[in-house]
């Protein structure tokens, strides 16, 4: 099984709600990093599991848009809590639908909230 791995470094704000988590109760900001993991078995016909270019546009896309916003006020975590187990799912069926390959059969996202804390959230591929 072959892995192409690519990170992006941004800084976002949030605050968790429904629990008493101390410090993370109030506005803050995290310097998140986000690695994109695509796995396949089998590699195109250039010897690439897929386009690095196509996916270093489609993750600039996704942290261009989250980059200095406060996660709490954006539509897609409506009724939520800001976690960073909710942002691994959203930014994986995010990033999903625009990183098609007939050979990529995974995607997963990985997001440090910092430097010993992590989520990760797997999408089966192709969708179809």
């Amino acid at each position: 099984m072959y892995t192409l791995a690519v990170c992006r470094s941004f800084v976002a704000q949030h605050f968790l709600v429904g629990g008493d988590w101390g410090a993370e109760n109030f506005w803050h900001s995290h310097h998140y990093q986000l690695e994109l993991q695509l796995e396949g078995s089998t590699l195109n016909q250039h010897g690439y599991l897929v386009d690095i270019v196509q996916v270093e546009a489609a993750l600039n896309a996704l942290v261009g848009y989250y980059r200095d916003k406060t996660l709490n006020d954006l539509p897609e975590f409506a009724n939520l809590n800001p976690s960073i187990e909710h942002f691994t799912r959203i930014a994986a069926n995010q990033l999903a639908p625009q990183l098609y390959a007939p050979n990529l059969s995974g995607l997963t996202v990985k997001i440090w909230e910092n430097e010993i804390a992590w989520a990760s959230y797997q999408v089966a591929l192709p969708l179809l």
